[in-house]
């Protein structure tokens, strides 16, 4: 599917219109389109008032981060130090993301576009409200109420999911944040301050999407026995599409963890922890 009316056109039988907000977690290979032509298909569809936001994490900007222990992976003690001395610091006007797509990073590059400031989990937007929803993203809040997260909520956001299933669903990281008993732990990150290169620590809770995808076919399930579903499904080219309200998601999650998660964690240890953070 390369044609531009024809993703514009399957869009919007999904149901994304006009002047919506939209936070869109993308894989793009099945679409057989190329990301800038899915970029404008998207905000030629949500016009002058709508917004468009994605993910423009950096999950190698960290020396706990999966990434981090990766990349460093049989260097010396010495060999760590120097690699972790030449770190480059997160700019928020340049840093790439890391392994949240093509189409985020077309958004990320696109002129005009806001981003976020937090060093691990910015957010980039494109649109009316861009610079408002990224605006004050807390350091030492990932994304929970002082995140553009609580924002998309309070603003009544939708949730687009092209390609991708609720294993990446960003959104339901809110409800862990309004969840009791949730673990904390402590980050690191290089930023900017005043055009220098500094190391900050601050504790944040414990991130963990280890049972998104359990959680996500619970939430459908449950949406399948409304009088009216809120969840809509449809493809573009080969890329299954689900499109939802964050706000219903977010409850919904909410409720399923305090069942689902007695400790505050996945019951499976093995999967505790967001894998873009650790």
């Amino acid at each position: 599917m390369t044609d531009r009316s024809a993703l514009r056109a399957g869009l919007e039988a999904l149901g994304v219109r006009g002047g919506d907000t939209l936070l869109v977690h993308a894989a793009l290979r099945r679409t057989g389109a190329p990301p800038d032509l899915v970029l404008a298909a998207l905000l030629e569809l949500l016009g002058p008032h709508g917004t468009l936001v994605v993910p423009a994490f950096t999950a190698g900007n960290s020396d706990t981060s999966r990434t981090y222990r990766a990349r460093t992976r049989g260097m010396t003690r010495r060999q760590r130090a120097a690699y972790r001395r030449h770190m480059p610091a997160f700019d928020p006007g340049s840093t790439p993301s890391e392994g949240m797509g093509a189409l985020a990073e077309a958004v990320r590059r696109s002129p005009g576009a806001a981003r976020s400031t937090h060093p691990q989990t910015s957010f980039a937007a494109v649109g009316r409200r861009a610079a408002e929803l990224l605006a004050g993203h807390a350091e030492d809040c990932h994304l929970g109420e002082r995140s553009p997260l609580a924002r998309l909520y309070s603003a009544g956001a939708h949730v687009l999911l092209l390609g991708v299933g609720y294993d990446v669903c960003s959104a339901f990281h809110l409800a862990e944040y309004r969840a009791e008993d949730t673990p904390w732990r402590e980050y690191s990150c290089a930023v900017l301050r005043d055009g220098e290169r500094h190391w900050i620590s601050y504790k944040d809770i414990e991130l963990d999407d280890g049972d998104f995808a359990a959680l996500g076919a619970a939430f459908e399930a449950e949406d399948a026995g409304r009088a009216g579903p809120v969840v809509r499904h449809g493809s573009l080219g080969g890329a299954g599409t689900r499109l939802f309200p964050l706000v219903t998601a977010v409850d919904f999650a909410g409720r399923w963890l305090a069942e689902n998660r007695p400790h505050g964690v996945s019951e499976d240890p093995s999967q505790t922890a967001a894998p873009f953070l650790h």
